[in-house]
């Protein structure tokens, strides 16, 4: 089960804002041994639903239609920076 973690703000070179939706997958192991959930990998959208990478140092990597290899953004958010 994907659960919506937190959303970030990012801006591009020229200004403009971009909300990306942070996702963790959780998975229940009540089955098992250590019964409760675990976390998992981590995933990135935008609000608009493009596909976005995780760069490191704060910027993140938002795939969107017309743009050759994408755009490049940037965030202040202590978390990522």
């Amino acid at each position: 089960m994907t659960q919506h973690e937190r959303t970030v703000m990012a801006f591009d070179d020229q200004g403009r804002e971009y909300m990306i939706d942070m996702f963790v997958s959780v998975r229940d192991l009540s089955e098992m041994q250590h019964a409760g959930a675990t976390r998992g990998s981590t995933s990135f959208r935008t609000h608009d639903g493009h596909d976005v990478t995780y760069l490191g140092n704060g910027e993140f990597m938002i795939m969107v239609p017309g743009e050759e290899g994408g755009v490049t953004v940037r965030t202040d958010d202590s978390e990522f920076v």
